[in-house]
């Protein structure tokens, strides 16, 4: 077995730090970028003249919205209590995509009355005790009080763990809804849609809802968001809808619970504005980063009206620089009155009385709420607690799913990805016999959706070679935009002038590829042919860690890229692409003979095993990876003139991860929009040579033996190979 190392020893870990340190970089200058352009900010103007692109590009980031349009309304029960009723609701917020929620209004209603919608937490849906305590007590204050749950939430799961029941194994079954905002993340993110922005419209609805009822005041629209996860969907439904007069988003634009107390004296050059990404999509808005609609810029842009900036633990108000820079805008609009906070005790790691944990909005943190919609809008509220069972807060019948049959988000999004492949086709100008302008505009929109696409110049810094067996082992670090290694290793026979070339990639990286492919690479060099082996950042030598689950570091980074305007893919198409620039003009083997060969060694799942479980079960499905066979595809469709191209452990169409089921594709090869901008499709039509493609997978990462070009390995990839360098 070769050494194929290539970081010398004191360098190896440094290696490994590769993305992060990228990150880390890119989320400095994006918080510089944007304490500039607010340091520059002296009055309404300027403020107004640097908000307003900031929030359009909050807006396109979520995705493409509907029509509005009055949203169908069914009430199927009513509970009846003390100085307040509360109807179980069903809203249509888009086509046969039904929302529940529970419709909190006085026993006595007035002819001009204020009315609330609180966003749950992540933890637990609408028929939460502290949910039900606000809609009693505001609703007896004379206010209507609309509490839906949240898409993938309650009644609206994705899911089917509903109790302990629902699976043999041990898991949280309080948890899965919030897990599962991960898989639903990832389908929508795959059609060009977000988790976000389809809360975002579920919630813009439900005020419609309550613009329907008769009383309600629509000068007093207020949005609460709840103190992990709420506050998200929240500001940002605030800020892009003007109805909203006042808005109480928890945890959100400033500090949060995990944040320093206090904070340091110097907080307002070294505070982290932008975030980092997580799994956890709503609270890492794409794009953020790079187009400037931080936290702080959203939450800042309710200041001209009623905000409540609001902390579930302690607060360090004298050194929050977003605190200072919320009370600078509010001066601006002469709204100084307009601007309350609210937050509670001690810390999210404590565990003591002092410490005001709450799953939503508790009451230590709706005192001063209280306070100020006493003062904003006059809503005498007294605390009122009466709690009913969760069943009394049940909305779906078995009427009213006979009669409005419900979709799924899987079932609505196999429609919208069927939509997107035909308008794609559409944009295609297939009756013109000049494929190449299909083609380009095809890169045209690959390059909106991955953003740069085109290699630098690399720095070649040569580590030595070695001979074994009669091969050649050249070892080489690529310095790529400046601060990006690639180690490679090139393989070739000895005695062999200027051989052909195969430039293999995958997932595992290059010293994982040569053990598990060693026949394969050992046929290849008995016949002549040299083995180029880089790992692109993120795998191999540059790995950040084996995990790419959930959890794993690399989501959170993939997230984090995703924040800056690009999937990290992006950045792994140009390291190849520069590498095979670098490969043309190579003294050691023929470059103008190459073929490039993008693989996966992963595990397929048995197609009899489960395609969904718990997210917290020992038994979660194996994931693909699909990295290499997509690279592949994408460097030779993006103009590399390549003697052929072999991949293999790709996921054929990336419309199927829609289905309902776990995601088995790794975040970090998720490219938002692939199924609006045609599929795979776009680069197998339209790639201008002839490939093999190799035990496709499909996004259950389960054999997907469906189409003519899906072949069985064994020795067919070599064979290919070996005809088309004859």
């Amino acid at each position: 077995m070769f050494d194929l190392t290539v970081a010398p020893e004191a360098e190896r870990k440094q290696l490994t730090q590769v993305i992060p340190d990228r990150l880390r970089q890119l989320q400095r200058e994006a918080n510089a970028r944007s304490t500039a352009e607010w340091n520059r900010i002296t009055n309404r103007e300027q403020w107004e003249a640097f908000v307003k692109p900031k929030l359009a590009a909050l807006r396109e980031s979520l995705g493409a919205f509907p029509e509005p349009k009055r949203p169908a309304v069914r009430y199927t029960s009513t509970f009846d209590g003390d100085g307040f009723s509360i109807d179980n609701v069903l809203y249509e917020s888009r086509p046969g995509f039904w929302v529940s929620a529970n419709l909190y209004r006085p026993r006595l209603p007035s002819p001009s009355m204020p009315a609330l919608m609180i966003i749950h937490a992540h933890h637990t849906p609408k028929e939460h005790g502290e949910l039900q305590d606000m809609g009693m007590t505001w609703a007896r204050a004379g206010c209507l009080v609309l509490v839906p749950d949240m898409l993938g939430h309650g009644e609206r799961r994705q899911h089917p763990f509903i109790d302990a029941k629902s699976f043999p194994g041990p898991f949280r079954v309080s948890r899965q809804d919030y897990y599962f905002r991960y898989d639903n993340a990832i389908r929508l993110q795959s059609v060009g849609e977000s988790l976000m922005g389809w809360m975002v419209w579920d919630i813009w609805r439900g005020f419609d809802v309550l613009l329907q009822q008769k009383g309600c005041d629509p000068k007093r629209l207020i949005l609460l968001g709840s103190v992990a996860g709420g506050g998200d969907p929240c500001a940002v439904a605030a800020a892009l809808d003007d109805r909203i007069a006042a808005a109480v988003p928890f945890n959100f634009g400033g500090p949060q619970p995990e944040s320093r107390y206090p904070l340091p004296d110097d907080a307002e050059t070294s505070f982290n504005y932008m975030g980092g990404g997580s799994w956890e999509s709503t609270r890492n808005l794409a794009r953020s980063g790079k187009d400037g609609f931080l936290p702080w810029v959203i939450v800042g842009s309710l200041a001209s009206r009623k905000l409540i900036y609001a902390h579930e633990f302690n607060w360090d108000r004298e050194r929050d620089p977003v605190w200072k820079r919320l009370q600078k805008i509010a001066g601006f609009f002469n709204n100084a009155d307009g601007l309350a906070y609210s937050y509670g005790r001690g810390s999210v790691r404590g565990s003591s009385p002092d410490d005001t944990h709450c799953t939503h909005i508790g009451p230590v943190q709706r005192k001063s709420i209280h306070e100020a919609f006493r003062k904003w809008f006059g809503i005498e509220a007294t605390e009122y607690r009466n709690r009913v069972p969760a069943s009394t807060l049940t909305c779906w019948t078995e009427r009213a799913r006979k009669e409005l049959q419900p979709r799924s988000l899987a079932e609505s999004l196999k429609d919208l990805a069927a939509k997107q492949k035909a308008e794609w086709e559409d944009r295609l100008e297939r009756k013109t016999a000049d494929r190449s302008k299909n083609r380009d505009r095809i890169r045209k929109e690959w390059t909106q959706i991955l953003g740069s696409v085109a290699p630098s110049d690399v720095r070649v810094r040569d580590l030595g070679h070695a001979e074994v067996n009669g091969v050649r082992i050249e070892k080489q670090i690529l310095m790529h935009e400046e601060t990006i290694p690639i180690p490679v290793v090139i393989l070739r026979p000895v005695g062999v002038a200027n051989p052909p070339v195969v430039l293999a990639i995958a997932q595992a990286g290059k010293s994982r590829l040569v053990s598990a492919r060693a026949s394969d690479y050992a046929r290849l060099l008995a016949n002549g042919v040299a083995i180029c082996l880089p790992d692109v950042r993120g795998t191999g030598e540059t790995s950040t860690g084996s995990g790419r689950g959930r959890t794993s570091a690399a989501t959170s980074y993939a997230s984090s890229f995703l924040m800056h305007g690009e999937p990290q893919i992006a950045g792994q198409l140009r390291d190849l692409r520069a590498v095979i620039a670098w490969l043309r003009k190579s003294k050691s083997v023929n470059g103008q003979k190459l073929i490039l060969w993008g693989g996966s060694l992963a595990e397929r799942n048995d197609p009899r095993a489960p395609v969904i479980v718990p997210h917290d079960s020992d038994e979660l499905p194996k994931l693909a990876e699909p990295m290499g066979g997509l690279l592949a595809m994408m460097a030779s469709f993006f103009g590399e003139s390549l003697t052929g191209v072999i991949v293999s452990g790709m996921v054929y169409e990336w419309s199927s991860i829609t289905q309902p089921s776990m995601s088995c594709v790794p975040y970090d090869s998720l490219i938002p929009g692939i199924v609006r901008a045609g599929d795979l499709d776009a680069l197998r039509n339209y790639r201008g040579l002839d490939r093999v493609l190799v035990d496709l997978v499909t996004a259950q990462n389960q054999r997907d033996d469906r189409h003519p070009d899906s072949i069985m390995v064994g020795n067919k990839p070599v064979s290919q190979i070996l005809e088309k360098l004859k």
